[in-house]
């Protein structure tokens, strides 16, 4: 998979996630700023820029962002939440300035929960119109999952039905809560447990690697995803030597990231994938030590199988 940096390009949004990491707060970057730091990633080698939000399609200016970034020879994606893209004459629009590729988020393919998650009736409808705008228009589109409470029991109903209506999507990326900052304080309710995951990840995961698919899985320790291993995107980090750079609109302004561990508890001196394993992300805050065990497989075939990737 392609090293890519992130650029936030504005802070302003459509929906209202309960567990958003980057909510509003009304700050956008201006075409220079967006074409300097798309600039100086692919200087540091990044092989592209994903830009994000807030919500992206929401810059006054994302056309002319888009087409200065693409015009310098830069790949150029987006994180969206598919809601102004539903918008067919829009998407063509950004396609015409030099978008080829799509990061959608979509929680929920049950309509009531996705609606919950995001406070808008509208926003499953929406977001399967982008999907399908997208695919007549030729761009390519990646699936964000963000795993919280309210989805944890149907990830595999989400991906089997995404990709029975869409077998265009290739791709699948899923987040465990990022608990550390802003709205899931507000709703500590979001949280789910590991445990609570596993099963249905497992199943998600499982279905996606049989038809062809590729995964990646984010703060989820790999006592909780042994089998798939290989997907985490922290054990990738950290087996691959990779960094990770995100310009934020915010406190944090620029986080070049070279480090992919987490916390671990007393029990992961004794796993064997302690090595390659990123431990839990919040330890001791939304997740508890007793969440965590070892596991006793060799690390040596994930390694050889994210490096053969």
């Amino acid at each position: 998979m392609a090293n890519l940096g992130y650029i936030q390009v504005t802070r302003i949004c459509n929906q209202k996630c309960l567990f958003c990491s980057n909510p509003e707060n009304q700050r956008t970057i201006s075409v220079e700023d967006a074409l300097r730091q798309a600039k100086e990633l692919a200087s540091a080698g990044y092989s592209g820029v994903i830009l994000t939000g807030g919500e992206p399609t929401l810059h006054p200016e994302i056309e002319k962002i888009i087409q200065k970034i693409s015009s310098a020879k830069i790949a150029v994606r987006m994180i969206t939440n598919g809601q102004k893209t539903a918008e067919s004459g829009f998407l063509k629009s950004l396609k015409n300035s030099g978008l080829v590729h799509l990061h959608v988020s979509v929680h929920s393919v049950r309509e009531d929960v996705q609606a919950y998650l995001t406070q808008n009736k509208d926003s499953l409808a929406n977001i399967l119109k982008t999907l399908d705008y997208s695919r007549k228009l030729g761009i390519n589109c990646d699936i964000n999952i963000v795993i919280c409470a309210q989805n944890a029991d149907h990830l595999d109903e989400n991906v089997i039905l995404l990709t029975q209506r869409f077998p265009n999507i290739r791709h699948f990326v899923f987040n465990m809560l990022d608990t550390m900052f802003n709205r899931v304080d507000e709703n500590p309710y979001t949280v789910a447990r590991c445990a609570d995951v596993e099963l249905s990840l497992h199943r998600a995961l499982h279905h996606l690697e049989s038809t062809g698919r590729s995964f990646r899985v984010e703060r989820l320790p790999l006592c909780y995803m042994v089998d798939f291993a290989f997907a985490s995107t922290e054990t990738r980090k950290i087996v691959k030597n990779e960094e990770r750079t995100v310009n934020f609109l915010d406190e944090k302004n620029k986080v070049r990231q070279t480090d992919f561990f987490h916390d671990k508890g007393r029990v992961c001196a004794h796993c064997f994938l302690d090595d390659i394993c990123a431990g839990l992300y919040d330890l001791g805050g939304k997740y508890k030590e007793e969440e965590l065990y070892p596991v006793f497989v060799s690390k040596e075939p994930i390694i050889r199988k994210i490096l053969k990737k």
